[in-house]
């Protein structure tokens, strides 16, 4: 072998040692997270054996409004780009993108979560419901009619968030006081000021669901 090649042979090995030494660094970082801002089980999703699965594309069931639907999903994808681009439930709104507006609020189980900051792959084991969800057919809930009623909205894009915090309120609160209100909704931002209509129209559905409406 001549000194050209024997360097050749020496720089391609080092280049495959090197990316060798990258990818398991990934692998070292996407694990630490397990302790921090994903779950273990997104974590051994996202690895799969060896890592392989990080770049890839799985197919994860969900059950969205009481039926269950398949999905083709990066680990990275969150639950509001599957519920707007792949399953075309567009209730929930992509606003700020960094879980400050409220916008996307959606209810895993009964608990209200902002998908936009929510791995779908996170989502599987749970009961997902959209704005869309809440109405029986065209039979509004009392927190729906309510809004319409006293026209607590404007734009709207901040509305699909606004009833699904207000729902969840009312459940855990049936007869909420102004300042309570205030607080329940404190995570959903209304870039046109409509806050007192809004505000007023949860009292309102509060006095009808106390009424068994």
């Amino acid at each position: 072998m001549s000194t050209q090649d024997a360097k050749e042979t020496k720089h391609k090995m080092t280049r495959r040692s090197f990316l060798k030494g990258v990818g398991s660094g990934l692998v070292g970082t996407a694990t630490l997270t397990t302790g921090g801002l994903i779950s273990k089980e997104t974590a051994a999703a996202i690895l799969g054996p060896e890592g392989e699965s990080f770049r890839g594309l799985q197919t994860i069931q969900l059950q969205v409004n009481g039926t269950r639907r398949q999905v083709r999903v990066e680990p990275r994808t969150t639950l509001l780009t599957v519920l707007r681009d792949q399953l075309e439930l567009t209730g929930p709104k992509e606003v700020c993108d960094r879980g400050q507006c409220g916008a996307c609020t959606v209810f895993l189980n009964d608990t209200p979560v902002l998908s936009c900051m929510t791995l779908a792959l996170d989502a599987r084991d749970y009961r997902i419901t959209t704005v869309e969800g809440l109405a029986k057919g065209e039979n509004l809930t009392p927190v729906q009619k309510a809004f319409v009623e006293k026209d607590g909205l404007m734009c709207g894009f901040c509305t699909p968030g606004l009833v699904m915090a207000a729902t969840a309120l009312l459940k855990e609160n049936p007869n909420p006081s102004l300042e309570e209100i205030k607080a329940g909704l404190s995570g959903n931002l209304c870039r046109c000021g409509t806050y007192p209509k809004v505000f007023e129209a949860v009292q309102a559905a509060a006095k009808t669901m106390r009424k068994g409406g």
